[in-house]
């Protein structure tokens, strides 16, 4: 279990309800910390409380970055507290919405009663790994597949780059179901969250097509991710800085005319990731944005004959 800690501040209900639908300012911090803002006593409606939950002791440039988030707090000390060995991302999302993003609908085992009729639904119980569909980020590439089905797109080998939970490679899976489908992630942790998430919802893993084959791999560096390209859908949501990295190891994973969808990014910083894979022979075909999270869909360029 990894070394975890939690930072509190008092807040007002206008400052948490301000950070229940952004935490740009903390996009940079690795891992990013989960905040969570609650209302400790209904009989002081104004009285929030603002906890953020880190990997890792925080250090004094974060718990800056922290207290600005709450000026109403600027005169309090933040309690900084060592958590005792727990998996304290499940405790923090224990509370977690479902989630409907186009046909999608990813929910807790608190909410398997409450699935809308005709809705594509994922059981995604709240765990180490990122991507449940709560952040904009997820959500906005769930709404992207949405899209790219109903418009008529037609996939038949996908690859889910940093999968987090599984959850992207299998609503994919589900739009094109005879699809061979990959998903890989840096953490072995993801990977196996996403094995025993495949388990929940009914996903067959292997490498035929209609099965998911799983990855333990930094960007594209495996036998299994380099055997099964080119694709002509990839999904990467992770971050900036390494998208703009893989650029052109992921475009050359690319078959011509195959899509992109990026993810993880601020909307400050999609110009620079879009220019970085425009580089690379792939062009800007859509757009969603969800806050300050964009999702971006490329397509890259089919070579003249």
């Amino acid at each position: 279990m990894s070394d975890s800690w939690k930072l509190t501040l008092p807040c007002t209900k206008a400052e948490a309800e301000t950070l229940a639908g952004d935490i740009a300012p903390l996009a940079e911090i690795d891992p990013v910390p989960v905040l969570m803002t609650s209302e400790p006593d209904p009989d002081k409606p104004d009285e929030w409380q603002l906890d953020v939950y880190f990997e890792g002791e925080p250090d004094t440039a974060t718990i800056a970055q922290i207290r600005k988030l709450v000026p109403s707090a600027s005169r309090r000390h933040p309690v900084i507290e060592r958590l005792p060995d727990a998996d304290w991302v499940t405790i923090s999302q224990a509370g977690l919405e479902p989630i409907r993003a186009g046909r999608f609908f990813v929910h807790t085992a608190a909410f398997t009663d409450q699935i809308p009729a005709g809705a594509t639904a994922f059981h995604i119980e709240a765990g180490l790994a990122f991507g449940t569909g709560q952040h904009e980020t997820t959500t906005g590439c769930l709404m992207m597949l949405d899209r790219m089905k109903r418009r008529g797109a037609i996939h038949r080998n996908l690859l889910d780059l940093g999968t987090g939970t599984g959850l992207l490679a299998f609503a994919a899976m589900r739009l094109w179901p005879h699809a061979r489908a990959t998903a890989s992630d840096i953490d072995p942790i993801s990977i196996d969250v996403t094995r025993e998430n495949a388990v929940a919802n009914n996903v067959r893993l292997g490498t035929l097509p209609g099965a998911l084959a799983l990855a333990v791999a930094p960007g594209l560096d495996h036998p299994i991710l380099i055997h099964h390209a080119p694709y002509d859908l990839i999904i990467a949501n992770i971050l900036a800085q390494p998208l703009i990295d893989l650029a052109p190891s992921v475009a050359a994973a690319l078959e011509p005319g195959g899509a992109l969808i990026l993810a993880g990014l601020l909307d400050s910083q999609a110009e620079r990731v879009a220019n970085a894979y425009r580089r690379q022979g792939l062009r800007l075909a859509d757009r969603i944005d969800r806050g300050d999270w964009p999702t971006l869909m490329l397509r890259k360029r089919r070579r003249i004959a």
